[in-house]
């Protein structure tokens, strides 16, 4: 329903986040569930979840089941989260394993989907500071600016989407690049790919510099540590419509080059937000936790580097062997479906 939010609260509220939650909402159509009981479509969602200091939330994990188990059930919807606790820790790992969820079960997330309330609200403490306000109003406020960018949220479209390749892997043993290779012959005609590989030679990594020196260099374009990121990979993320990361699983994580290559990305996040961009990603794993993989990208790239989540924005594989991934049992039909959405998500087309 056009400017109408949904907001779906999973679990008891506290009276902090109660307030919050009417202040979003004032002047704003909404409804509010308590739980979510079949498909929707076309939606604005907030997700709002309350934890408490063991972060476990027996509402939020029936949220998740129910998410896990019905594909498509949030199929053109668009979402955000709200996660209030009393401790310091899980708001962030709580709100990651819902968006991927969601997302999987067909929602789109703007960049930056998650506001975060730790229970004394030290988080909010630069936001504070930067707006000259209490730490309770920084967090009505950011709750506020979310509700507006769910409701708010279009994806662009391009008739020609630009796409940027990004992995570390060999091509002659990779699945992961295999399975890449089988979407590009899928979309090479209706997009303009442009493949860096980060394996070769050395990609030093963030060593955090000062945040003035880290804008100064982000508003030329540049970064302290130069090299492939600033000669080749900040003007290609500048022109992309849509990032995808090859994502091998090593030891349930990134790959340290990818790893890397997200930390430097800091530079051109502060001076040219990537609100306007896609990430997408292949995750292969050798026995399990491809999820785990997932929710990494999801937390550095969409969470943290604020590029907007398309909705089943990964695709997620098991195998081992090189060579084995591309004779998965239906895969042809997977790499169909994966490379359709890419298209359909940048360019409203199929």
């Amino acid at each position: 329903m056009d400017g109408e939010l949904l907001i779906l609260h999973a679990g008891r509220h506290s009276g902090r986040l109660e307030t919050v939650l009417s202040a979003a909402r004032e002047g704003r159509r909404s409804q509010v569930w308590s739980r979510l009981e079949g498909p929707l479509e076309n939606r604005r969602v907030l997700f709002a979840v309350p934890l408490d200091g063991s972060g476990v939330n027996h509402e939020l994990y029936s949220l998740l089941a129910y998410l896990r188990t019905h594909p498509d059930c949030l199929r053109g919807c668009v979402g955000g989260v709200l996660a209030d606790g009393t401790g310091d820790l899980y708001t962030k790992s709580a709100g990651r394993e819902l968006v991927l969820a969601a997302s999987l079960a067909g929602c789109a997330f703007p960049g930056r989907p998650l506001v975060e309330a730790t229970g004394d609200l030290r988080n909010f403490t630069v936001q504070a500071k930067n707006a000259g306000c209490s730490l309770e109003e920084a967090y009505r406020r950011a709750a506020a600016d979310l509700v507006r960018r769910v409701l708010d949220f279009a994806p662009p479209r391009r008739q020609r989407p630009k796409l940027l390749v990004l992995h570390a892997s060999s091509r002659r043993t990779s699945n992961t690049l295999a399975l890449w290779s089988r979407c590009q012959e899928r979309l090479e005609r209706a997009c303009e790919i442009t493949e860096i590989g980060l394996r070769n030679g050395t990609l030093a990594d963030c060593a955090g510099c000062p945040y003035t020196a880290c804008l100064h260099f982000g508003e030329r374009g540049d970064c302290f540590y130069g090299g492939v990121m600033v000669e080749e990979v900040y003007p290609a993320v500048r022109a992309a419509d849509g990032v995808v990361l090859l994502c091998p699983n090593y030891n349930d994580a990134l790959p340290a080059n990818l790893t890397a290559a997200v930390n430097r990305l800091t530079a051109l996040y502060r001076a040219a937000p990537f609100e306007d961009t896609a990430v997408f990603a292949v995750v292969v794993s050798g026995y399990s936790g491809g999820d785990i993989v997932a929710s990494q990208v999801v937390s550095a790239m969409n969470m943290n580097k604020g590029f907007w989540l398309p909705p089943q924005f990964a695709m997620l594989e098991t195998a081992n062997d090189a060579g084995t991934a591309v004779k998965l049992p239906g895969i042809e039909e997977r790499l169909e479906r994966f490379s359709g959405n890419i298209l359909e998500q940048l360019s409203g087309r199929r």
